[in-house]
């Protein structure tokens, strides 16, 4: 038999008392183990070995596993409003364990959690319920991207949301290069408008929406300019040869899809009318 900190790590890192105890370890060996400090006994009847995620580690002192935001911001999945703060699932039916500097937020969501974290399918789930259509679309979208979700995980999805949020995973794509892309077509989607993703232009290149014949639309997120000058003049470039076609190019940041969304849903509005005027 392995010894203790061995089979902990092949289990990820954290297992149940009761688990290590079907495998073979009396309480008293795992007792001794804490006390050499070759294990961590991180609450009653959980035993971690190894580096351990800070929020893993908070979400098993609560009482649960790191769930939401948290697990999406851990797979560098696109959240709208990051958390900072560790949001645990517990499960519908058990409580929370408030800890020293508790600041966990619960979701006392039905199933039983496992150590550590939830699966990426579980924590959209919670996602949705936790931060709304929007953000979860944006966080969708963005999981698709990576490739973070089966077949199967994404049958699960349809399983777990309510009928009232199906649409959302029928109108999810799995190439829009940020979750500003996602805000804006699914914002421009209740509108009534439809837009073309991902379009290649000739000597353009390929833009992030083209609706109808002639208006461009890009949005920049909060990384696109950090290059500076040569960022901004490849902008400027493509927008003139856009120009030059006939097109009409809106060009959006950060800020204005998230904070200033009047102003977007304005310009393009007028932008259309115009385009219609010339037509």
């Amino acid at each position: 038999m392995l010894p203790a900190p061995e089979t902990i790590r092949r289990l990820g890192g954290l297992a149940r008392g009761t688990h290590l105890q079907r495998m073979g370890f009396t309480r008293r060996s795992l007792s001794r183990s804490v006390a050499r400090g070759d294990i961590e006994r991180i609450r009653d009847g959980v035993f971690a070995a190894g580096p351990i995620d800070p929020q893993i580690r908070l979400a098993t002192l609560h009482g649960g596993a790191l769930t939401c935001a948290s697990v999406l911001q851990l797979l560098k999945v696109w959240v709208l409003a990051p958390s900072v703060v560790p949001h645990v699932w517990v499960g519908a039916h058990r409580r929370a364990h408030p800890h020293d500097g508790c600041s966990c937020v619960s979701h006392f969501s039905r199933g039983r959690p496992p150590l550590g974290r939830a699966s990426v399918d579980v924590a959209l789930v919670h996602f949705l319920r936790c931060a709304g259509d929007e953000a979860f679309f944006a966080a969708y979208e963005s999981a698709l991207r990576l490739r973070l979700l089966s077949t199967a995980a994404r049958l699960r999805i349809r399983e777990m949301v309510p009928a009232s949020a199906l649409w959302l995973l029928d109108l999810a794509r799995a190439d829009a290069d940020s979750g500003l892309e996602s805000l804006l077509r699914l914002r421009l989607h209740l509108l009534g408008i439809r837009l073309d993703c991902q379009v290649n232009i000739p000597q353009v290149g390929r833009v992030d929406f083209v609706i109808g014949a002639r208006l461009i639309l890009e949005v920049d997120g909060k990384e696109n300019h950090n290059n500076g000058a040569t960022m901004r003049h490849r902008d400027l470039a493509r927008d003139a040869a856009a120009s030059a076609l006939g097109y009409e190019t809106l060009r959006f940041d950060y800020a204005q899809v998230v904070h200033d969304w009047p102003s977007v849903q304005a310009a393009v509005l007028a932008a259309l009318t115009r385009l219609r005027d010339r037509a």
